[in-house]
């Protein structure tokens, strides 16, 4: 199983990304995905899920009503799009995925090697 994310890069306050993360080995309609992030000398953070159907969303109060996570199950990918970014997004951004969408937040199964994002003021 691979889970490859891209997209990540720097760029200025205010501005946006979208990041993708395309994955290989599993059957990915039948997983709920999700995105992590990590800051230096910060614990890991949860920043968004997605439903194996793409139905179901929930995102970390930082980030509501600025990013959005959606998913194409015919291209195995997952995308997490960036608005408004904020020096404080500033950090490596993990996507991961998980046959049920409680463990995309407890416990991912499968995790990708991350896309750093650096948010300049």
């Amino acid at each position: 199983v691979q889970l490859q994310a891209s997209g990540g890069g720097l760029v200025q306050a205010g501005g946006s990304l979208r990041l993708s993360c395309a994955a290989s080995g599993l059957a990915f309609n039948n997983y709920a995905s999700g995105w992590y992030r990590q800051a230096p000398g910060k614990e890991r953070e949860l920043v968004a899920t997605i439903s194996s159907g793409g139905y179901w969303s929930n995102y970390a109060d930082s980030v509501k009503g600025r990013f959005t996570i959606s998913r194409d199950n015919a291209k195995n990918t997952v995308y997490l799009r960036m608005n408004s970014l904020k020096p404080e997004d500033t950090a490596v951004y993990f996507c991961v995925a998980h046959v049920a969408m409680a463990g995309v937040s407890t416990n991912p199964a499968y995790w990708g090697q991350g896309t750093l994002v650096t948010v300049s003021s």
